[in-house]
């Protein structure tokens, strides 16, 4: 909302005796906003806890969102008029503040809260009432089972990322010199659209296995019985490498989002550019080594950095294909078994705090790409 000029003031003159009152007078809207806002809340709570049985569940969700966002927008209004009626420099000062506080609060509320309370959870015992120091964290690091969590990890960091990455700007390149560019694109970025957990719904039928005397309902087990051989459990067997299997599933996911991105980057290389290197002789290998790799150089390392985030941070399809089974869990999986089924509260929060340290670096080096504009 604009601030009206009439408020302005000259340098070192003072704010008149009124906008005080004024603003005494506005805070009153605001503090009844926020009590209501508060009143709705216990309200709900209890309506959603006390009277379930006989309170229609629509009701509730109706309530719900009309509380959620009329209040909202309420807050806002009481708010941003309360700023208004401040002297003209304290509301240049916190009118800012009224746009990006709500979502401010709601990622400290969310995300900053929660991270602490779970740091302090992974000092204490597996109850959260005995202090232990630093032992849970020593056990993560020294655990057998952890290492190969570490490990599986790592496989993920390396051999997703790298394919991903490298596929995508395969077929992007390819792609944008067929006919059928745009249905091409379209097809492959088609799994984008589907769930972590849907494509480890679909893939589990690709690689489901039945006994030897049985038909075959998992594709690839269909054709390796079709060219002779023997039905394996793909996801079971070959430890570690069981993992590659899953790997790829997140390489079929990801592709497409890697495929756009050097899509657009490589779009912006000037045609002039490309054409000299042709006049002068160069291949069309030299051309996508010596001239389009250095020219995309940052969005291939923000491509490759957010990948590896997802790789650090991958759940759904482990949890999915085999439950963390079978030499396959990995950090999220682990931390979600500690914690919510053997009700460890302390080991489990120091595998969540390892987590979050692991991601931070590679979380604020990708940032820092974005700030520096070296993604395109």
């Amino acid at each position: 909302m604009a601030i009206s000029t009439s408020r302005k003031l000259p340098p070192g003159t003072t704010a008149p005796a009124g906008s005080l009152s004024r603003a005494l007078l506005a805070l009153v809207p605001l503090l009844v906003s926020v009590a209501a806002l508060a009143f709705g809340f216990v309200y709900l709570r209890d309506l959603q806890t006390t009277a379930a049985a006989t309170t229609p569940q629509l009701v509730t969700v109706v309530l719900a969102i009309i509380w959620g966002v009329g209040g909202m927008v309420l807050l806002f209004t009481t708010a941003n008029f309360f700023v208004e009626q401040l002297p003209v420099q304290w509301t240049r000062r916190l009118q800012p503040m009224i746009f990006v506080g709500p979502a401010i609060l709601m990622l400290i509320w969310a995300l900053a809260l929660p991270t602490v309370r779970t740091a302090i959870f992974s000092l204490f015992d597996a109850d959260s009432v005995n202090f232990v120091g630093l032992q849970n964290f020593l056990g993560v690091f020294t655990d057998p089972n952890m290492l190969i969590v570490f490990r599986n990890n790592l496989m993920w960091m390396v051999f997703g990322t790298t394919f991903t990455v490298s596929v995508g700007l395969l077929i992007a390149v390819l792609a944008d010199r067929s006919r059928f560019e745009t249905l091409a694109k379209a097809l492959i970025f088609l799994p984008m659209a589907i769930s972590f957990v849907g494509a480890g719904v679909i893939w589990n039928f690709v690689y489901a296995v039945k006994p030897v005397d049985a038909p075959q309902i998992g594709l690839l087990n269909s054709i390796v019985v079709s060219l002779g051989g023997q039905p394996q459990a793909w996801t079971a067997f070959f430890q570690p490498w069981n993992n590659l299997f899953l790997i790829v599933i997140v390489i079929w996911l990801q592709t497409g989002y890697s495929m756009v991105l050097f899509s657009a980057a490589i779009k912006g290389i000037s045609s002039e550019v490309l054409e000299a290197a042709r006049v002068d002789g160069a291949n069309e290998v030299q051309i996508f080594f010596q001239i389009i790799i250095p020219m995309i150089k940052g969005t291939i390392i923000t491509v490759s950095t957010t990948i590896v985030i997802f790789t650090l941070k991958i759940f759904d399809v482990v949890i999915v294909m085999t439950g963390g089974q079978y030499g396959s869990s990995v950090i999220a999986t682990e931390f979600y078994r500690q914690y919510f089924t053997y009700n460890n509260n302390g080991y489990g929060s120091a595998i969540a705090i390892v987590l979050f340290i692991a991601v931070i670096p590679v979380m604020v080096y990708n940032l820092r790409q974005f700030a520096q504009r070296e993604a395109f």
